[in-house]
């Protein structure tokens, strides 16, 4: 298989698993055993095209957002979104310095998968219960903010996961809404970190030799993939439950710890 065709699998694969609920961190560990691996730049690259996408299939509500505070409403949603990101980083960034995350290594990652599974059947069998509540409250804002810390620290837990069961747990039963929420306050947290990422690489001079043609491909690839699937999430979940991802999910964990040499 060529680089180049390499780089478009990986580009898709991120594309299609960045805001499923199924870890894009632990399919791109399965991909690159294969594929081959990849600098932490191209992966920051592939990472920063889904988000251009998801910033895309939002754009009109990030638009009336940016121009709606006349509307109380509207500068409400838009400040409890503030507060979810700088939650999580006031939180994420002291936890991130003192080094405190887990390898991207199969076995942390397999058990994130099985163990963020589980959270899934149990937080949408207890949303449930509540009915259907589309109100996004302070509480759901804080901890959004601190799920997506802790799917920072654990590889394979899935940030939309973590922040959409979180959201559920928390009042937000419809998952629609839930998930809006947590899509939107990803586009500034994930620009944010796969800046800080970068900024790391450049300090350490770790940017090595990219071929730029890979690269390109990549991006483009996460951003037209990413596109179509948060698009077909968005729809999905309004009529279906989360079950089918979260049994797939402890599926695939279980497959990595058999399967996946410990290390990898």
């Amino acid at each position: 298989m060529t680089d180049l065709l390499a780089a478009l699998l990986l580009g898709i694969l991120e594309g299609l698993t960045e805001f499923l609920p199924v870890s894009s961190t632990g399919h791109l560990l399965i991909a690159q055993h294969w594929l081959g691996e990849r600098s932490d730049f191209f992966n920051i690259i592939i990472q920063a095209g889904a988000i251009l996408a998801t910033t895309l299939v939002f754009r009109k509500r990030i638009w009336e957002l940016a121009t709606g505070w006349g509307d109380p409403e509207t500068r409400d949603y838009a400040f409890k979104l503030a507060t979810a990101f700088l939650v999580t980083a006031a939180v994420g960034l002291p936890v991130r310095l003192a080094g405190w995350e887990l390898p991207e290594t199969v076995t942390p990652i397999a058990w994130a998968l099985i163990i963020g599974g589980v959270w899934m059947l149990v937080a949408e069998h207890f949303a449930e219960k509540r009915g259907d509540v589309a109100t996004i409250t302070w509480k759901v804002a804080i901890l959004v903010g601190l799920a997506q810390v802790v799917a920072g620290v654990f590889p394979g837990t899935s940030r939309s996961a973590a922040a959409i069961f979180m959201a559920m747990l928390a009042g937000t039963s419809r998952r629609s809404s839930a998930a809006e929420f947590v899509f939107l306050v990803g586009i500034p947290t994930m620009f944010a970190a796969s800046g800080y990422a970068f900024l790391e690489l450049v300090k350490d001079d770790a940017l090595g030799s990219e071929n730029w043609g890979e690269v390109a491909l990549a991006f483009a690839a996460a951003t037209a993939t990413g596109f179509v699937v948060v698009k077909w999430l968005l729809g999905f979940i309004k009529a279906h439950r989360f079950t089918g991802f979260a049994i797939y999910r402890i599926v695939l964990g279980a497959l990595l710890l058999l399967l996946m040499p410990v290390g990898s």
